[in-house]
């Protein structure tokens, strides 16, 4: 009775994940809530866009932009690697910033093709932490 209640769990699980695949694109965007330099509420903001492209199901790579109210604009290039299907950890370089952040995040399925993601990032020239929320919209292959 029990492996049939494991077996019915992971086949509601796996219909309910939608998980991304190989080739999917994935178009996301998403603003810093809190960020350790931020010295009074809406005295700055940092708002980010980005592309990946799944190489294989639970690794991408991606390019975007991040923009500041403050601050100059900087070109993103980094990595993302989803050891399970909702959390992943990801790399960033910033050219502009001259930075590079490591962080960690969890995306939700909202709808089929809609996740919710939070994150947090640690930027490294800086010494900062920041936690961003944003949402993703993945384009299935074909």
């Amino acid at each position: 009775m029990r492996t049939l209640f494991v077996l019915f769990t992971l086949l509601l699980i796996s219909g309910i994940a939608q998980a991304q695949s190989s080739n999917d694109l994935m178009v996301s965007g998403g603003f810093d809530l809190i960020k350790t330099d931020y010295n009074a509420p809406f005295d700055k903001a940092q708002i980010g866009l980005e592309a990946n492209y799944f190489v294989v199901r639970n690794f991408s790579a991606g390019a975007g932009i991040d923009l500041w109210t403050v601050r100059k604009t900087s070109f993103v290039m980094g990595a993302r690697w989803y050891p399970m299907d909702n959390v992943f950890v990801r790399f960033r370089g910033l050219i502009g910033a001259n930075d590079a952040a490591f962080g960690a995040g969890w995306s939700k399925p909202i709808k089929e093709n809609w996740r919710f993601e939070a994150m947090g990032d640690f930027y490294l020239g800086e010494t900062d932490f920041a936690i961003r929320a944003g949402v993703s919209y993945i384009i299935k292959k074909k």
